[in-house]
């Protein structure tokens, strides 16, 4: 192996740094500091494994080659996700990847303000998180590595825009974060990235197509970013760091099968991904995927049923959804609490009754569903968030 000693390399021809071929080594005694620039910037005609630093989304990313593109380094499970102190102690140390289930309903008159998480990586029975401020039903909600946000939903007597937010490292109540443009219920479709906080759909008395915006990190209300193609509610969410992905939905009337995408960092109208399966309505309640795949479990209404099918999409990849695999039981308006390997669907309604069932699936791989554990209270139109999906 050749070996280059040297103490700086600066760049050289404008903003291009010196290619160093044949190099299978960089040492440093302090560090290495790879390119960087923000997502508009990513070079489409690289080697597959360059690496860069993205400025957007404040992470390391890898290229995969042309037909998956470029792809954030995500951390290990177990690590801690709560910030960047990296010497953490007592319950905020070694917390893994949470997922959280916020707000639903027992079907009758009764809406909950209940959180309560879940460790992705270690099967069981989900606990006791805190409260929201509001007890609500077909809200929605997303997350940063650190924030957990709810959003809109019924109380019983009002149809609500409310923002809330939890630290999803420490247990606890909800504070108030801001207000969307518009009161939304009809489980609108929740999805992020690190930075920004995506709400669409819903209703607003009636069925809305419009898309509003929070950035995560900043208290504040909801402003415009554009607009789905289709106004309805109940459909799926999805995304990976940098495409926000929305699919299917009940509309007035029918149902959809279309899948259609945004880019985080602008804003805009939607463009066609590709069809599911067959119209569907979902739960658009939490990313449902990792930075890869994107997973759609929910109610198929080609034949006016609920159904166990589940299907996916490769996000980097334009196309019509695949089969997957089937889930435990025929479920739908679940919370979605996604990880970098693991997709996990709490609570829901299997078309007779509320569940309070927890179901994962490995998402490299395809099959079934299998058992997880169980939720604290049986309810369904459940929020989803967590700190490890595709978005971060």
């Amino acid at each position: 192996m050749s070996e280059i000693n040297a103490s700086n390399f600066k760049k050289e021809h404008g903003d291009l740094a010196p290619d160093l071929v044949g190099v299978t080594e960089l040492t440093s005694p302090i560090y290495f500091v790879p390119p960087s620039g923000n997502t508009a910037e990513r070079p489409s005609d690289c080697e597959p494994g360059t690496l860069r630093f993205n400025t957007d989304i404040g992470s390391l990313e890898v290229f995969r080659g042309k037909n998956i593109g470029w792809e954030s380094i995500e951390r290990v499970e177990g690590q801690y996700l709560g910030g960047s102190n990296a010497a953490q102690s007592g319950s905020n140390k070694g917390t893994g990847v949470r997922g959280l289930a916020m707000s639903s309903t027992d079907g009758g008159a009764t809406q909950s303000d209940t959180i309560e998480f879940i460790t992705i990586s270690t099967l069981g029975n989900s606990q006791d998180f805190g409260n929201l401020n509001v007890g609500t039903r077909q809200g929605t909600g997303f997350s940063s590595r650190t924030r957990a946000i709810h959003a809109g939903g019924y109380d019983g007597s009002n149809r609500r825009n409310d923002i809330e937010f939890v630290t999803i490292a420490s247990t606890g109540n909800a504070s108030d974060f801001g207000d969307l443009q518009e009161t939304r219920i009809g489980n609108p479709s929740g999805i992020s990235n690190q930075i920004r906080g995506l709400v669409a759909a819903g209703e607003n008395p009636g069925n809305t197509n419009d898309i509003d915006y929070i950035t995560i990190a900043s208290n504040g209300n909801a402003v415009d970013f554009g607009h789905l193609s289709n106004a309805y509610q109940t459909g799926f969410a999805a995304g990976s760091t940098t495409r926000g992905i929305f699919a299917g939905g009940r509309g007035t009337p029918g149902y959809y099968n279309v899948i259609e995408f945004v880019t985080f960092t602008t804003t805009g109208d939607v463009t066609d991904f590709g069809d599911l399966s067959s119209p569907k309505k979902g739960s658009g309640k939490g990313n449902s995927s990792n930075s890869t795949r994107a997973i759609f479990c929910g109610e198929d209404k080609s034949g006016d049923t609920i159904t166990n099918v589940i299907e996916f999409i490769t996000i980097a990849t334009t196309g019509n959804a695949t089969d997957f695999g089937d889930a435990t039981s025929n479920i739908t308006t679940v919370a979605n609490l996604y990880s970098s390997t693991r997709g996990v669907h709490s609570g829901g309604y299997n078309g007779s009754s509320n569940v309070n069932s927890i179901q994962f699936v490995e998402i490299a791989t395809t099959g079934n569903a299998q058992d997880f554990g169980d939720c604290t209270l049986t309810n369904a139109s459940r929020t989803g968030a967590s700190s490890g999906h595709g978005g971060l």
